[in-house]
């Protein structure tokens, strides 16, 4: 996951590949969003305690299918960070007194997960090459 400080964080398109940012509010259903030449959308976390921006994320990449960059913008902590990546998020802008070197060793934290997730569907014992049944 890409991690942003919050005063490097820009609202409009940063890349030549981004044709078009899509801000969404938490309060909206991104199933009405018409996905078409977007390839950012931003999703707005208002305070901590409200994670509807979770289920925004797991939607627009595991039901809809959008392969863009989905962006956690507003109050981004650091504890939230793992739980972002698993339910879809690519970059996360953090909120200004989280420290950035903190923020990246949760992820040497968590290397990996057992359940699988909005980008890795398939739980580990499904994922390896060799199924052995002794009797």
């Amino acid at each position: 996951m890409k991690l942003i400080a919050a005063h490097a964080h820009s609202t409009g398109a940063e890349g030549l590949n981004e044709t078009k940012v899509v801000q969404l509010a938490n309060t909206e259903d991104p199933r009405a969003l018409a996905l078409t030449g977007v390839g950012r959308i931003d999703l707005n976390f208002p305070k901590f305690t409200d994670g509807r921006a979770f289920s925004q994320a797991f939607l627009l990449r595991r039901r809809l299918g959008f392969k863009g960059e989905i962006r956690a913008t507003g109050d981004v902590l650091i504890d939230q960070l793992v739980q972002m990546e698993r339910t879809g998020f690519d970059t996360a802008v953090l909120r200004e007194d989280q420290n950035l070197d903190f923020a990246q060793a949760q992820f040497d934290r968590y290397r990996g997960f057992y359940q699988g997730d909005a980008v890795t569907v398939q739980p580990v014992f499904s994922r390896t090459q060799t199924h052995e049944v002794t009797a």
